[in-house]
């Protein structure tokens, strides 16, 4: 029989008689530690929570620092091989997704390599951290046609998805204030041994790290920010490093930032890694002059409104906060578990997967994009250099 290829958003089909038959896209992650994983877990169970799967992928390779990690990953991830030379992965043909899950400082070398290859890129965040970086990177996609995300998995839950579609139908009216806060214990501990998230050299810090989140968060939702004013804290001079030594510490582990709206409303963004007693606290609320939106990641279930239009009558009424129960509300084919079901840290990690992968599938742009990447990186950056002049500085 005779079977005529062609190619679909950079995956083949096989036309074989009435027959078609969509080719599995290898995946290739780079980095196997905590977010490698949590990638890997996200391909290895996407079939289960999305029926049908907007194509099919297997994992085939990894990349780590050192080939017995690589081997180690290997086994962990159930891909087909692993390796220490992370080119490898970008050389191969079966390979067309590479997932970079690498410390912040390699991204724009590997960003650039994947790009080059025609494969298609799904990236931690930040996706880079200078401004060299992100001008090799935007180069470099002058002449790439692959699909690219940004993995931002907090614009992915229920609560925060149904907050932004009541904010796009007007239910906050103008925007008067807001809040949002990324809390982080981590490195209250001054004997705690630094890992590279606390190295400069690194692209460490808590801005590049948890305000890649919120800052990112909140431009979504009410943004674009007009200008900020940023102040960083370094809690201890010095810590030891990996190895016991004790190192001067140049990476940041608190920020806050003011943000104006282009309407003049004020806002604060903060996060922190020396916030004793909290365990994985992102929270927002924004207030508006018809009503008011809060959200707590501890409490992911649901999302909580202020209608001001409610009538506020003897005793009240029936104005006052509600909890809409978005729990794991999302729309078909995400079915799995089901709808009642308490959702979990990783299901955001699904759902953002998700829309990668079926922007690989149609073909069409995703949000958040590599370009939204570079986006977020000069707003970083800016922010940075606010805190350098302690000036508000324009966005």
């Amino acid at each position: 029989m005779l079977a005529i290829w062609t190619f679909i958003s950079g995956f083949t089909i096989s036309l074989l008689g009435e027959g078609i038959t969509m080719d599995t896209l290898g995946v290739g992650i780079i980095g196997f530690g905590f977010i490698g994983k949590v990638h890997a877990y996200g391909y290895r169970n996407i079939p289960l929570y999305y029926d049908p799967v907007p194509v099919k992928t297997k994992l085939v390779g990894v990349a780590t620092s050192h080939p017995e990690t690589a081997t180690k990953a290997t086994e962990q991830g159930g891909f087909e091989f692993g390796t220490d030379d992370w080119p490898e992965l970008i050389a191969r043909d079966d390979i067309q997704i590479i997932n970079i899950c690498s410390p912040n400082s390699l991204h724009a070398d590997q960003l650039v390599a994947a790009m080059a290859a025609g494969k298609h890129i799904y990236c931690d965040k930040p996706l880079v951290v200078t401004e060299e970086e992100g001008r090799r990177v935007e180069e470099a996609m002058q002449n790439w046609s692959g699909i690219g995300q940004m993995t931002l998995q907090y614009r992915f839950y229920p609560a925060t998805l149904r907050a932004r579609q009541l904010i796009e139908e007007g239910f906050l009216g103008d925007v008067t204030s807001f809040r949002a806060i990324y809390l982080h214990s981590g490195s209250v501990d001054p004997n705690k041994p630094m890992g590279w998230k606390q190295l400069k050299s690194e692209g460490g810090g808590v801005l590049q790290d948890l305000g890649s989140h919120v800052v990112d968060l909140m431009d979504y939702l009410i943004g674009p920010f007009a200008s900020v004013l940023t102040e960083t804290r370094i809690l201890y001079e010095k810590r030891p490093n990996q190895q016991g030594q004790i190192v001067p510490v140049e990476a940041d582990d608190h920020f806050v930032m003011m943000v104006k709206l282009p309407s003049g409303a004020l806002g604060l963004i903060e996060a922190s890694k020396i916030a004793t007693g909290a365990e994985d606290e992102l929270r927002f609320e924004i207030h508006g002059d018809r009503g008011a939106l809060r959200f707590n990641l501890m409490d992911p279930n649901y999302l909580e409104a202020y209608d001001l239009r409610e009538p506020e009558g003897p005793i009240g009424g029936q104005r006052g906060w509600r909890r809409i129960a978005t729990v794991q509300r999302y729309e078909k084919p995400g079915g799995f578990p089901g709808p009642k079901f308490g959702i979990g840290w990783i299901r955001g990690h699904m759902h953002c997967l998700y829309n990668f992968l079926n922007a690989v599938a149609t073909g069409q742009p995703p949000q958040p994009s590599l370009e939204r990447g570079l986006e977020l990186r000069r707003m970083l950056a800016i922010a940075a250099e606010s805190a350098a002049s302690r000036t508000w500085q324009q966005l």
